[in-house]
């Protein structure tokens, strides 16, 4: 199976079990302080698990793209590390547990309809203490006792170690899936984490049961890939090799993997690929925390092909290469690539032109602690090696670790920080000081803003600059002819503008400048001190310093978000209104028909206080209220009543903004006339952000309207699913749900009486039932509101399946335990039953099984049904005394399992097998009859 396919079958799998498939969050992921770049899939759901966010889903699978470099010196030396990897992970918030985790992985691994792997080179491992975890193993996979091994907490759990070292927090018992190749190591290619405790203080008794359980997979793409693929590597893969050999023939050499060339082409294989996906993520190699990172992979990689006999730069020839690779998932990646491409052969050029004066430096050193018998790298040394040649201390420390040596950690980052390297405080103080802008602020002084009485007017450019440099004047022949190349957009400032610069959560506004020789494209309004930043790009001609231009704002985009800003006032004061005058603004984002809302608030607010702000603020819209704004003292502000937000500095005379009789506000943005103009307004979610505050999102406008139009089609496609009205449509949603776990004990034990299907009238709804009716659907179907129909689908296929497959079982003649004995076979003092038991499911079998062992002594039962075309099941059951004699029920499955090309194994009283050629039952039935009467032969 190809790496890509492998993939996509891994997130249909999870699908169908009713998954929300979510993209891979970026690398970089700048809204979490805590890392650097993305660890692991779980990292996108933080919130999901800490119960920080109203659950939109409670199920979610996805394959994240991760970097780490806790394993940097492993990569290339083992077959299995890397700094950049692909995570295949699902995992459930507060709604399945390990039951179906493990069932699910299983069946992910061995049904034939997936990956096919055999049952019998896989084995697992379990917490010491998770006799739950072992026993679902045991008895539901049937997986023999001598394959589920029991680990410590520093092998099985999550975090290692942490119930007897810590942290405090949500922590939980793993199970690890092993794949055993037929020659080779074992390779541990997926892990189950069971998050159910939270670690409080020391043991013991420091676990304590979360009241909400949540699960949390992982199964590395490239480990199961090779895998899947029978190679030894994960280089060896389909989406790795033609990057091995690329490396392999820009360097000139032959790729052997036994020879130490072979872990160094693999090592810049990793790097050039990390590096790839971060430069694309715009974390350009520089010397402070993510960036140093990218530097420090790009400078080892260089070094490698340095050793490997490679003298000018040579890693950027090998983007296409990861592109070609990587394109078919992340199609994005060739729209970056030139910029990509460029930015590494820069930062190559810089380290070549070093390396050997470094190179040489470095073996003086050796040399000389040689001499003086020193085993520890001296770390001033090291420091003063980066500031001089730009030898990251990292690739020293590996220099002098193939030496035996050690390296001085702590004296190299006391130096560094002496010289303000890391920190960034010297190129912080260089660039802060004498860049261009400062200089046109002491020039310039400010742009006058004329935005609030006009979206157009005509100013004076005043300072054009790019990048790091002003210049007279910028042509459309000197802008980047690719965008892709992301290089820094032009900045013009003008003596007055009518473009909003961001500012109190209102984003900047985006237009066109047009001068007397060319055209000027606005895509976003900055301010600096007092002067306006123009961000954009010369798109005809060219616009010089001194034209006197037509600065024209997009007044499309400036209504909406002038809604929105608006929108943002009334809700402020519905939140007062409905949750007390402890709801204050805490922060905010307006943008195009789109408002985010920080509040105070210790609690989330219920559904049904969500509701009545809504309607406030929508009673409010539709009031057709006065927006006016009014500069005035600060005094005269207060006494007016309008809101101080705690902590804030104001100006003075200050900017108010009033509507209606109801809101007083300061505001430098910028709103409608009246509420009307608002048009529409709905909130989308609520959730918590920190300790005490709260969240809203919300749309006006067209968006608005948007929204609603979807809410209406994915409700009008779940009802017509269900042939029912829209204001029962929660109700049938239930009932259908019942109807299916009714059906599913009923394929599972057939006594049971089948239920029957609701009769639903149709009422009419009106906007507001319509939505809450999706809401209640999704909440019982733990889907997310525009998901509801997909799942109500998947639902009615199931239910359309278990009553044919029950149908089925009903046509044949009624099997139970008496029925069998009665045509069991005798083999001297024994019984056999070999018999097909049509449209029965595995559990169904082993119950028929175990009635037969209670009512007959010395009993050897062997039975099978089909399921769909391609699934047979077979079950086998001894009663004790044959047990004892020597016979082996696993045995027993074993031998005939393969008639019907599958597999399966047990122990010795009951085991199970499946396979997929169910029109070789009878083979496999006469099959399971000649071995037991050998068996009971001897």
């Amino acid at each position: 199976m190809k790496t890509n396919e492998l993939r996509k079958a891994y997130l249909e799998f999870f699908r169908t079990k009713g998954h929300r498939i979510c993209p891979s969050d970026v690398l970089v992921p700048t809204w979490d302080p805590s890392v650097l770049f993305t660890p692991a899939g779980m990292n996108q759901f933080k919130d999901h698990f800490l119960g920080k966010v109203k659950l939109e889903f409670t199920r979610a699978a996805s394959c994240q793209k991760c970097l780490r470099t806790g394993d940097i010196d492993n990569v290339g030396r083992t077959p299995y590390h890397h700094t950049f990897f692909e995570m295949l992970g699902n995992f459930s918030f507060g709604d399945y547990f390990k039951q179906e985790a493990i069932l699910w992985a299983w069946e992910f691994l061995t049904d034939s309809n997936w990956l096919a792997m055999s049952p019998e080179q896989l084995t697992v491992t379990v917490f010491l203490n998770d006799d739950e975890a072992a026993d679902i193993w045991h008895q539901q996979v049937g997986l023999p006792l001598n394959r589920i091994s029991r680990r410590d907490e520093h092998e099985n759990f999550w975090p290692a170690g942490s119930p007897s070292q810590g942290p405090d927090g949500v922590c939980g018992p793993c199970s690890e899936i092993y794949f055993h190749p037929e020659s080779g190591k074992e390779v541990e290619i997926w892990n189950l984490v069971f998050t159910q405790f939270n670690r409080v203080g020391d043991p013991p008794n420091n676990l304590h049961p979360l009241p909400s359980k949540n699960i949390d997979t992982g199964m590395g793409l490239e480990r199961a890939a090779a895998t899947l693929q029978g190679v030894e590597s994960n280089y060896d893969i389909d989406i790795l090799k033609p990057i091995v050999l690329a490396a392999a023939d820009v360097c000139g050499i032959h790729y052997d993997s036994a020879i130490d060339s072979g872990r160094r082409l693999r090592r810049i294989t990793d790097h050039v690929r990390a590096c790839t996906f971060a430069i694309h993520e715009n974390v350009y190699p520089g010397p402070n925390k993510e960036q140093y990172v990218v530097k420090r992979l790009l400078r080892r990689a260089v070094l490698d092909g340095r050793q490997l006999g490679v003298s000018a730069p040579f890693l950027h020839r090998l983007v296409p290469a990861v592109v070609a690779a990587m394109s078919e998932p992340y199609p994005e990646l060739k729209e970056t690539a030139s910029r990509v491409s460029a930015a590494i052969e820069k930062e190559e050029a810089n380290f070549f032109a070093t390396i050997d004066a470094g190179l040489h430096r470095i073996e003086e050193i050796f040399r000389s602690m040689s001499r003086l018998n020193q085993t520890e790298v001296d770390g001033a040394l090291a420091a003063e090696l980066y500031q001089t040649y730009g030898v990251p201390a990292e690739l020293f420390e590996s220099l002098g670790s193939d030496r035996g040596l050690g390296f001085d950690w702590r004296g190299y980052r006391r130096e560094m920080e002496r010289h303000s390297v890391e920190s960034g405080k010297l190129a912080d103080t260089v660039m802060g000081s004498f860049g261009p802008i400062d200089a046109l602020k002491s020039e310039v002084k400010s742009t006058k803003f004329l935005g609030y009485d006009s979206t157009r007017c005509q100013a004076t450019v005043s300072g054009i600059v790019c990048g790091d440099v002003r210049v007279q004047t910028r042509s459309v022949a000197s802008e980047p002819t690719d965008e892709s190349q992301e290089t820094p957009l032009t900045v013009i400032v003008l003596d007055r503008s009518p473009f909003y610069a961001e500012s109190g959560g209102q984003v900047g506004d985006s237009g066109t400048m047009i001068g007397p020789r060319g055209r000027f494209l606005v895509r976003d309004t900055q301010r600096d001190s007092d002067l306006i930043l123009h961000f954009g790009r010369v798109v005809e001609g060219e616009i010089a310093q001194g034209d006197i231009v037509d600065a024209d704002v997009d007044q499309r985009r400036r209504a909406a978000i002038r809604r929105a800003h608006s929108a943002t006032h009334i809700l402020h004061y519905a939140l007062q209104k409905h949750l007390g005058s402890h709801a204050q603004q805490r922060g905010s984002k307006v943008d195009d028909d789109w408002l985010r809302f920080d509040f105070t608030n210790l609690e989330g607010v219920s559904p049904t206080q969500l509701q009545a702000i809504e309607h406030e603020a929508l009673e409010k819209v539709e009031q057709h209220a006065a927006v006016t704004a009014d500069t005035l003292p600060l005094a005269d502000a207060r006494r007016k009543g309008a809101m101080m937000l705690f902590g804030e500095k104001y100006p003075d005379p200050v900017r108010m903004i009033s509507i209606g009789d109801f809101s007083r506000e300061l505001c430098g943005g910028t709103h409608l006339s009246n509420t009307a103009e608002i048009e529409s307004f709905e909130i989308v979610s609520e959730e918590g952000v920190s300790a005490g505050t709260r969240r809203i999102v919300a749309l006006t406008g067209e968006r608005a309207r948007q929204h609603a139009a979807d809410v209406l089609n994915a409700l009008e496609r779940g009802a017509k699913l269900l042939d029912c009205g829209q204001g029962l449509f929660p109700e049938a949603v239930q009932q259908l749900l019942k109807r299916v776990k009714s059906l599913r004990k009923q394929a599972t034990i057939p006594e049971t009486k089948p239920g029957t299907d609701l009769v639903i009238p149709v009422p009419t709804t009106t906007y507001a039932e319509i939505r809450d009716a999706l809401k209640q659907a999704a909440r019982t179907l733990n889907a997310g509101m525009f998901d509801v129909p997909v799942r109500v689908a998947a639902l009615l296929a199931e239910k359309k399946q278990l009553e044919q497959q029950i149908a089925s079982a009903k046509s044949e003649p009624r099997i139970d335990s008496d029925g069998l004995l009665r045509s069991a076979i005798q083999f001297g003092n024994s019984h056999v039953v070999v018999l097909e038991v049509p449209g029965a499911s595995p559990d169904a079998l082993r119950q028929l099984i175990d009635q037969i062992r209670r009512q007959s002594n010395r009993t050897a039962i062997f039975l099978a049904s089909i399921a769909g075309t391609d699934k047979i099941h077979l079950v086998a059951g001894l009663s004790r005394d044959l047990v004892e004699s020597g016979i082996s029920a696993g045995d027993w499955v074993k031998q005939v399992a393969p008639v019907v090309g599958g597999g399966g194994g047990g122990k010795p009283d009951f085991a199970q097998a499946g396979g997929k050629h169910p029109e070789k039952i009878k083979q496999a039935l006469q099959a399971a009859t000649d071995y037991i009467r050998a068996a009971l032969a001897t």
